[in-house]
């Protein structure tokens, strides 16, 4: 991404001190700081609606280690501490610090990294007790970010979250705040702190990106324009990170979208033709993936990106039911779709795809054959393997049945000598069925979407509405 004046330049100073970037390689020490069971039933007891903490603690270890791994981080050591309460001034407790200090120096660790989120001060007070850099989860995430981001959207989303992370923290990130410029003479006053200005810069830089997605946000809106003008209806792929959604997407579309098991592994939106079964185009959109604790910064930078599913006609929520915490990471999802305005109990527009069946043992796998089968049709999800292919066709023709609830059917008579004819209805609608008539005309039963109708009574005034 082509350099232009951030925050850590001053203009009038000379160059301001940077956070220093995390070297692959970087020996690593994660520490997952998780409440106690009676602090977690408080919180779901609380007034603010909050949902339980569904997530098992070396479970969630687990994803913050696979997150270090994602940025190839060599962790030397991953622990879970358990805490009834964050201290203000270093979140875990004395006696814990010192003795995750002796380790750091033992192992000769340089990075630790909290699966927690931390104050400035909380960072700034363990890097002084660990003589290494600190950094939380929202400060990995972020450099996973921005490592990953390959288009000029992306790059602006990731450098947006990041100046507002940076903002938060110049009480940490800056060593010479106590420096200011001079006023004039008795009149000026002690003049613009370092801090008030490295502020400014940030704030200055944060308008500019945003104008400059704010043009972005115009381009996705012509885009979705144009395609409700053709029109093909908008398949989007949400879930947890690593839920498959990339791999999905590929098998759907026979594309090469970037799919490891990573987290993360996509971050720039992509979006291919599919043919449904009936031979009805979709344009199928494969989006972020989304975590726990997802920094809010990132919603907000990333809604441009997420507009597509915000807009989208189905909504497939990708879940990997192989993972111990897919109903965790299942609540997650929903949250942030909350967060987008959107409503995750409508079954219309969101299907749930149970992905990675291929990883589950035979009687698991039964098991959840059979609460398919069980759950209400509205709100049946499709069990599927995106990685052999397995539940394809059930997941396109459910796909199919969301798109054409609403869509008329109708029955047209044609002339075997009217290629056009025929081939406007191959183009323009979805062919059900078709037959000879006694007298030899063809006739076809076709579904088509509402705005189309008036072309077709036109093309065939005899066509007679059946659904």
């Amino acid at each position: 991404m082509k350099h232009s004046p951030g925050p850590h330049e001053n203009l009038n100073k000379g160059p301001v001190e940077p956070e220093k970037e995390i070297a692959s390689g970087t020996r690593t020490l994660v520490v997952g700081p998780y409440p106690s069971a009676r602090q977690q039933a408080r919180v779901a007891a609380s007034e603010d609606g909050g949902a339980p903490n569904l997530r098992v603690s070396q479970a969630r270890l687990e994803e913050a280690v696979g997150l270090a791994a994602a940025i190839d981080l060599d962790v030397v050591h991953s622990t879970v501490v358990t805490i009834a309460s964050p201290r203000p001034a270093t979140y875990l407790g004395k006696g814990k610090v010192e003795e995750l200090a002796g380790l750091v120096k033992a192992e000769e660790i340089t990075l630790v990294m909290m699966d927690c989120a931390l104050s400035p001060v909380q960072q700034r007070n363990l890097e002084k007790a660990w003589g290494c850099k600190v950094i939380d989860r929202t400060g990995l995430i972020l450099e996973i970010f921005g490592r990953r981001a390959r288009t000029r959207e992306g790059g602006l989303q990731v450098e947006l979250a990041h100046l507002a992370y940076q903002k938060s923290r110049l009480v940490r990130s800056w060593t010479h705040l106590e420096r200011q410029r001079g006023g004039f003479g008795f009149l000026g006053g002690p003049g613009e702190t370092q801090i008030e200005a490295d502020r400014r810069i940030i704030t200055d830089r944060m308008v500019r990106i945003e104008k400059e997605l704010e043009n972005v946000k115009r381009t996705r809106a012509l885009h979705r324009e144009s395609r409700r003008k053709v029109p093909y209806p908008v398949v989007a792929l949400v879930g947890y990170t690593n839920a498959g959604k990339s791999t999905l997407f590929n098998r759907l579309t026979t594309a090469d979208v970037m799919a490891e098991n990573m987290l993360f592994a996509t971050l720039d939106p992509t979006a291919r033709v599919v043919k449904l079964p009936h031979g009805a185009p979709v344009i199928l959109s494969d989006t972020v993936g989304f975590i726990s604790d997802l920094p809010t910064m990132l919603v907000a930078a990333f809604r441009a990106t997420l507009e597509d599913v915000i807009a989208a006609d189905v909504i497939l929520h990708v879940r990997d039911v192989s993972h111990g915490d897919t109903e965790a990471q299942s609540a997650d999802v929903i949250g942030i779709l909350r967060e987008l305005g959107i409503n995750p109990d409508d079954h219309q527009r969101i299907i749930e795809v149970w992905n990675k069946a291929d990883l589950l043992p035979a009687d698991e796998r039964a098991r959840l054959l059979g609460v398919v089968a069980h759950r209400a049709s509205e709100g049946r999800p499709v069990l599927v393997s995106a990685l052999t292919g397995d539940g394809m066709d059930q997941l396109k023709t459910t796909i199919e049945g969301r798109l054409a609830q609403d869509r008329p059917v109708f029955r047209v008579s044609v002339d075997p000598a009217d290629g056009a004819g025929l081939h406007w209805l191959y183009q323009e609608t979805e062919v059900l069925d078709r037959r000879e008539d006694s007298d030899g005309a063809l006739l076809i039963a076709s579904r088509i979407a509402p705005e189309k109708e008036p072309r077709l009574l036109r093309r065939f005034p005899g066509a007679r509405r059946m659904r």
